[in-house]
């Protein structure tokens, strides 16, 4: 076995062998302990599946030939609708019609007694390097159509400031929280941390409001089979996946108290336990979590647990808005100009001193996303920044930084509204055009909410105090209306 195997990490990996022979278990304990946080054995398939039933394991070493039931007669532990566990059978009796059973039976390999340790180590290397692969391609199926670049484009001072703490911090193995509005990118930094780490691991995102909070631990930690009602087969859980790597919990506000607390622990113990299981499993995660609240004042209210608080917050990185790096609004208007116009297939438009000076009066409440998505419909309708504007204002004159700060476009329906001048501070207050329907006014708000939110429908859902269910319907009836007008 090559020094590289032999360091491999894999101490996130579970093994579980069956033998009737005291020594043999001893042997392969005492070898693949060294390599595994987590290895035992059973004499008998009746004791091994009732450990199979308390506990998670990746790889089972199984002999043919037991006292009472057989290996290859362990079927609770090869169904196919269950199995989670690659499997290596040791017999000192085969022949060609027990080696058909035992690949019938799933078999990831098979070894004949009796055999020296090093052929049971190259195999055991070759199974669990195999199983290493699909959790990584897992991660990667996760972000399947999705390119995010990790250069982060600007030349602006904070920008600047912002790259080179990035870079300062990226090879710490130490937890980041990355802050910042909506909207500015924070998952393309926490991709750069990722990439700059060099960690061997895959990069995991998890939205934490997108995800209900009862099925959350079981998305972050696993779950063994039978583990609560539904729960068929086991499930490896993120943190299994994100082993080496890096795993990103966007929205970190949004995780429940219950929750913060067993997330705590997995940080401050590097392990975890799978819903159900009796034992933890040892990971090695690099945690990178992101909000757009104030955790501060949080923990000050209660909402948010001041340990984890503090545990996370080990390395911070604010994210400006982009109202406060104008001088990138042109680089990323060309960026975003050459990326669409590929992606849709359209021809790209040439941006005049007008249009850049319109983008940089702008606010941009909704920062990069808002400037992506208003670049995107002036691609498609074949209009300038400019241009755009002055016809959502009428006959009103080219943007300057007087008329375009008070302004925000509705995303998706291309109606406007104003912030209301009755209100000092200008947010989240606003007044609609008087010829506009309830109807009308209830859609407009109910975007603007959702797209505050990154289209967190069920962030949107608990800010407005309706059910989820209640947004989808919404969604649904102006989808049917826009089919019918056409």
């Amino acid at each position: 076995m090559s020094d590289l195997e032999l360091n491999a990490p894999w101490t996130a990996v579970s093994v579980l062998v069956v033998d009737d022979e005291p020594g043999m278990r001893a042997i392969l304990k005492k070898a693949l302990s060294k390599k595994f946080a987590q290895v035992d054995t059973a004499g008998s398939i009746e004791e091994a599946e009732e450990i199979r039933k308390r506990c998670h394991f990746d790889l089972l070493i199984v002999d043919i030939n037991l006292p009472g039931r057989s290996g290859i007669d362990w079927h609770e532990a090869f169904d196919p609708t269950t199995r989670r566990s690659d499997v290596i059978f040791m017999t000192g009796y085969a022949d060609l019609e027990m080696a058909i059973q035992a690949l019938r039976a799933g078999a990831s390999d098979f070894i004949l007694k009796p055999f020296n340790l090093e052929q049971m180590m190259q195999s055991v290397s070759r199974c669990i390097e195999r199983r290493l692969v699909e959790r990584q391609n897992f991660a990667l199926q996760r972000d399947v159509e999705r390119s995010y670049p990790v250069d982060i484009i600007g030349d602006a001072e904070s920008t600047q400031r912002m790259k080179k703490m990035i870079a300062q911090v990226a090879p710490s193995v130490a937890a980041v929280l990355v802050e910042g509005e909506s909207g500015t990118g924070k998952e393309l930094v926490a991709r750069a941390l990722h990439q700059l780490s060099k960690r061997t691991g895959p990069f995991v995102p998890l939205n934490c409001g997108a995800i209900a909070p009862d099925l959350l631990e079981s998305e972050l930690f696993g779950h063994v089979s039978g583990a609560f009602t539904g729960a068929k087969k086991g499930r490896d859980g993120l943190f299994r996946v994100a082993n080496n790597g890096t795993l990103f919990l966007d929205e970190i506000g949004e995780m429940p108290l219950s929750m913060q607390s067993s997330l705590l622990r997995a940080l401050e113990q590097k392990a975890i336990r799978p819903v159900g299981a009796e034992r933890e499993v040892q990971v090695d995660v690099r945690i990178v979590a992101a909000t757009n609240r104030n955790l501060k004042k949080e923990v000050e209210e209660g909402r948010f647990r001041q340990d984890l608080y503090y545990r996370l917050n080990v390395l911070t990185i604010e994210l400006p808005a982009l109202r406060e790096r104008v001088e990138d609004i042109p680089a990323l208007a060309h960026h975003f100009t050459q990326q669409l116009s590929k992606d849709l297939g359209m021809k790209p438009i040439n941006w005049t001193h007008e249009d850049i000076l319109a983008m940089q009066a702008y606010q941009w409440p909704g920062n990069i996303r808002e400037l992506r998505n208003m670049m995107e419909r002036c691609i498609l309708l074949g209009k300038s920044p400019a241009e755009y504007w002055q016809e959502l204002n009428g006959d009103a004159p080219a943007l300057s930084a007087e008329n375009t700060s008070n302004q925000i476009s509705v995303s998706g329906n291309g109606d406007d509204k104003r912030p209301c001048q009755c209100h000092e501070d200008g947010q989240d207050q606003y007044c609609y055009p008087t010829d506009w329907t309830l109807k009308d006014v209830e859609k407009a708000h109910i975007m603007q909410v959702v797209d505050s939110h990154e289209g967190n429908k069920s962030a949107a859902a608990r800010q407005l105090g309706v059910a989820r269910k209640t947004l989808e319907r919404k969604y649904k009836e102006w989808a049917e209306e826009s089919e019918s007008c056409e």
